[in-house]
């Protein structure tokens, strides 16, 4: 069993802490983000990574910033590690770092590398609408995600699958492929691959992209618009300037529209005249429909403004939404 020291923060890291604690490796200490304060309270809460890593008694350290930090590279270099594992730290690693340990540090990364390089890469593959992601352990260097890579992993994503679906999916497949990656490089065999110069990035999300643009956005982009920010953020738009969350939607073509919903029929001639945005139906039994480019959106879970996530079906219960009113 190897000598390791563990860097990581979110639940997505904790699973692969969990499994080298579970496959047996000696874990030396473990390096995680600051606590963070958090809601009204502002409480101060430990990273998943922390809070596991007291569980089990590990050696706990925090620091505000790793680069120049001379205390800590000292104290990392006197467990003499002989491997770093560094799974969503979140924190750019210097190379003085990454040269301390005799066999080199190690990374997890939430895709099929060199697609999706950068901080985003689960949530990206959502928004993009991909069909297969995966995860990719690598040896890092001083780059973003631009080491060596040594396993790969597929994972299918579901036309469905939200990105908080797909995240706790890979972080099991994150930990399985980081124990079989340490056993290979244990064993000295572990594969090398350089990536190559054709790759894409996935960088941090913006708040301004979360706004639903109903006028230049198809229906499926829509749809993976919104399963790629839950539950991070939230897709959101505007009616009648009161802000609502959107966190689960269906999209259908015109033509399976008008099929389920006979009644909407007589107006086939006019759909394709009417404005991207408009809601088309606002029932509480059959639901909320909206007109979008190349299809419709069907609203399945919404959250007002200071109010709980509910379906759109207890929504318009104790609301009344006009069909015909316009979306922003």
């Amino acid at each position: 069993m190897l000598n390791i020291i563990f860097m990581g923060t979110p639940d997505f890291a904790k699973e692969s802490l969990e499994s080298l604690n579970n496959a047996g490796h000696n874990i030396l200490a473990v390096v995680t983000n600051p606590d963070k304060p958090k809601g009204r309270g502002m409480k101060m809460i430990s990273s998943p990574v922390k809070e596991y890593a007291e569980e089990k008694g590990y050696t706990i350290y925090q620091p505000q910033k790793v680069r120049n930090n001379v205390e800590l590279i000292e104290e990392i270099k006197s467990l003499k590690p002989d491997v770093i594992c560094v799974v969503a730290y979140g924190k750019i690693l210097p190379q003085e770092l990454l040269d301390i340990p005799k066999l080199g540090c190690i990374n997890v990364h939430g895709s099929l590398l060199p697609k999706y390089r950068g901080a985003a890469p689960i949530q990206w593959a959502v928004l993009n609408g991909e069909n297969i992601t995966g995860i990719t352990t690598m040896y890092m260097d001083a780059g973003m995600d631009t080491g060596d890579m040594i396993l790969k992993q597929e994972v299918s994503i579901g036309k469905d699958e939200t990105t908080g679906e797909l995240w706790k999916k890979l972080s099991k497949v994150g930990g399985e492929l980081l124990v079989e990656t340490l056993r290979l490089i244990e064993e000295n065999k572990a594969p090398r691959e350089k990536q190559g110069e054709e790759f894409t990035l996935a960088p941090m999300l913006e708040k301004e992209m979360a706004k639903i643009d109903w006028e230049n956005k198809t229906a499926l982009e829509i749809k993976n618009l919104v399963r790629g920010l839950n539950p991070i953020m939230g897709a959101y738009t505007f009616l009648e300037d009161k802000k609502f969350k959107i966190w689960k939607v269906q999209n259908y073509t015109n033509q399976q529209f008008l099929e389920v919903y006979q009644e909407m029929k007589e107006y086939e001639y006019k759909l394709q005249d009417i404005m991207e945005g408009t809601i088309l139906l606002a029932d509480d039994k059959k639901g909320m429909f909206i007109k979008a480019k190349e299809g419709i959106v069907q609203v399945l879970e919404i959250q007002a403004e200071n109010a709980k996530r509910m379906s759109t079906n207890d929504f318009l219960r104790g609301n009344k939404v006009q069909a015909g009113s316009v979306l922003e």
